[in-house]
């Protein structure tokens, strides 16, 4: 029967194993809304995370600085989402949070324009208002790598391959769109509400040659970019 110790002191007790959105639903309605992860022993984790024993945890919102660079990276995979979804022939790379909001790195034979820009962000917000769960699972290197060749994501491939050890790797799905991620990430594509795709970018990179970028800005601030 795990004992839940929350960051005010006290205690919830549970007579069989629960889920961080199960502890803040008993906590109240409005919490269980507004949680985006939560924080167990001191690991961010996603709210789908299950608690088997007594544990501190805290519930994350977007009111916490890891709820906002939480909402930022998943803005990062919808857009990625929303990419695929428009250019299917663009092969998805990197999208992590900076200091300013996000940005994602695509492989595509041209730059993406402003008028791609308010298409993508157009069914960025399309997707957001279906409130797409988004799902957790863990791969072995080996599964990851066939996974994505079969999708013909190069790119993504060699990332994995360039990861060191043999660890499991964790990965994150909404509708078809599935990547590479440590999470944790919002737990629907409903959480994510106010953004705004702002800048398109080039560049050259080393491993990736000829890279294009598009960025932007949400409430938190966001951007993405093509390779």
């Amino acid at each position: 029967m795990p004992v839940v110790t929350l960051p005010d002191g006290s205690h919830r007790s549970f007579a069989e194993p629960v889920t961080v959105h199960d502890v803040a639903a008993d906590i109240g309605a409005g919490l269980a809304k507004a949680a985006l992860a939560g924080r167990v022993n001191g690991q961010l984790v996603d709210t789908s995370y299950r608690i088997e024993d007594d544990t501190e945890l805290a519930i994350v919102t977007d009111r916490d600085e890891d709820g906002v660079d939480i909402i930022r990276h998943s803005t990062a995979h919808l857009l990625a989402m929303a990419v695929k979804e428009l250019f299917p022939e663009a092969q998805v790379t990197i999208g992590p949070v900076v200091d300013n909001g996000f940005y994602y790195d695509f492989k595509f034979d041209r730059p993406f324009t402003n008028e791609d820009l308010s298409r993508i962000e157009k069914r960025m917000e399309e997707l957001s208002k279906q409130d797409i769960p988004v799902s957790r699972s863990v791969l072995s290197r080996d599964e990851a790598v066939k996974l994505f060749d079969d999708m013909g994501e190069e790119y993504k491939v060699r990332i994995i391959e360039d990861i060191p050890g043999n660890e499991d790797l964790s990965f994150y799905r909404q509708g078809d769109f599935i990547d590479l991620c440590r999470g944790p990430h919002v737990p629907s594509t409903g959480k994510l509400k106010a953004f705004k795709l702002t800048k398109v970018a080039g560049a050259t990179g080393v491993v990736i040659p000829t890279t294009s970028s598009c960025s932007g800005s949400m409430a938190p601030r966001g951007a993405t970019r093509r390779i």
